[in-house]
């Protein structure tokens, strides 16, 4: 896909002065940033990231040292009210793009292996023995799994055996991740180890959704011209924190109970933002990863972050589970549509589509759990959570094969379907054969 610049445009408070750089002269920084997600419907995945890159820039991080994975269709979409601007938008290039966001490509970047990417810049993380990284990705996702918007998902297994890579390979000093995704803490619970001088924080626990916001039916509510979610709880809870704290004094701990209250404190919304990794890192400003707040002359101002410190809810009122943030769009988009016009009979269409396929997809998972286990026994069998500290399942190439067996007999799980990915794990665990499997998954979708 052909580089486009974009204007950046700045919203919901996040102001901003350029002329920060890196003082903390320990290593050089690095950031993989990452949009696992593609078209309008998702616009809030791209804007997350874009927003992620402006903090980093800001805080002084150089072009050359952050590596981001977006889509890139989305600033120019027809859809878009406002044409080449995403609210928040880097003035910077993407370095991969279309289908060259794959999950070979983002291993091969983070493992710094020029040899395996397809596509793309060409630039990776070739990072030093001193040097700190930064991973931040946003997108859908469901147990054991990050969704990316070209080739196959990112698994967690996969994705832990990397991690384990580059530290054997002596090129950082320390690493945080943030996730934002449905089941994230599914990624790094029981699988990632101690030792790596990791650090990691989810938008959720392994088994629980997280949530959209910035969205048509939330409020605050979101300009008028925008049928779709801006922004992501977690990720904005972040981001606007980073935005406006001396990230020199914060440390990621403090960053992590900032948000953990933002996202947490609500009782009709919130997920469990979670911890994982080495927590040593944690006592670390976040300087060091993201660079010095840009100007001190917004210390000390107000902020909705100000507010989400003590645990009040008094900025956010509500938020939209992310499985159905999709259904706000099309709901949103058909309600929009001038009466009787072709516009509003698509829209109507899509939005029927997608229930259906919920519908579908629903029905035929209950039905392979009762071929397999029985009417009483199946729905508990496919919703076993295992204890805390225990991978989702002992063999990822069985969870591999499970899914694609059903989805060659019963079509694609899509985004909504992912939250199944628990299912097809209980199903490997349970010592099913891929034959039984594909007799069971034939019967439920013939």
């Amino acid at each position: 896909m052909a580089h486009r610049m974009v204007n950046m445009v700045v919203i919901l408070a996040s102001l901003f002065v350029l002329g920060a750089s890196e003082n903390d002269g320990q290593g050089t920084k690095w950031a993989v940033l990452v949009a696992g997600s593609n078209d309008y419907i998702n616009y809030r995945h791209q804007a997350d990231v874009c927003h992620a890159y402006q903090i980093l820039k800001k805080g002084g991080l150089k072009d050359e040292n952050i590596i981001v994975f977006m889509y890139d269709d989305i600033a120019f979409n027809e859809e878009n009210p406002r044409p080449g601007v995403i609210i928040n938008n880097p003035r910077g290039g993407n370095d991969y793009t279309g289908n060259n966001v794959t999950t070979s490509n983002l291993l091969a970047v983070i493992l710094g292996n020029k040899g395996r990417l397809k596509g793309g810049s060409g630039k990776v993380v070739n990072s030093g023995p001193n040097d700190h990284i930064f991973i931040y990705y946003a997108d859908h996702g469901g147990p054991g799994v990050l969704s990316m918007p070209s080739g196959d998902d990112l698994y967690a297994k996969d994705f832990i055996e990397a991690l384990k890579k580059k530290h054997a390979s002596g090129t950082y000093k320390s690493m945080v991740i943030y996730v934002e995704a449905c089941e994230s803490g599914s990624i790094f619970d029981g699988l990632l180890p101690k030792g790596l001088n990791i650090y990691v924080t989810t938008a959720s626990n392994p088994s629980e959704s997280s949530y959209a916001t910035y969205c048509p039916d939330t409020d605050p509510a979101v300009p008028s011209e925008y049928h779709t979610c801006l922004g992501d709880l977690y990720s904005v809870s972040w981001m606007e924190d980073s935005d406006w704290r001396n990230r020199q004094t914060e440390t990621l701990e403090k960053q992590y109970q900032v948000v953990k209250n933002r996202t947490g404190n609500a009782e009709d919304y919130s997920s469990h933002v979670m911890e994982y990794g080495d927590i040593n890192p944690s006592g670390e400003p976040l300087a060091i990863y993201m660079g010095a707040t840009s100007s001190s002359k917004h210390q000390g101002k107000y902020t909705p972050s100000m507010d989400a410190q003590e645990g009040s809810s008094t900025y956010l009122t509500s938020a939209t589970d992310q499985h159905q943030a999709d259904l706000v769009y099309l709901k949103e988009k058909w309600l929009r549509a001038p009466k009787g016009s072709k516009e509003k009979n698509e829209a109507r269409n899509k939005l029927d589509e997608e229930m259906s396929h919920r519908k579908h997809v629903d029905s035929s998972i209950r039905a392979i759990g009762d071929i397999l286990f029985g009417a009483q026994n199946g729905a508990i069998v496919l919703n076993t959570v295992r204890p805390a500290g225990k991978p989702l399942v002992d063999d990822w190439d069985c969870l591999k094969t499970m899914v694609k067996i059903y989805t060659s007999h019963c079509g694609p799980l899509s985004t909504y379907g992912k939250k199944y990915m628990r299912a097809f794990a209980n199903i490997c665990n349970a010592g099913i054969h891929e034959d039984h499997m594909a007799q069971a998954s034939s019967q439920a979708c013939t």
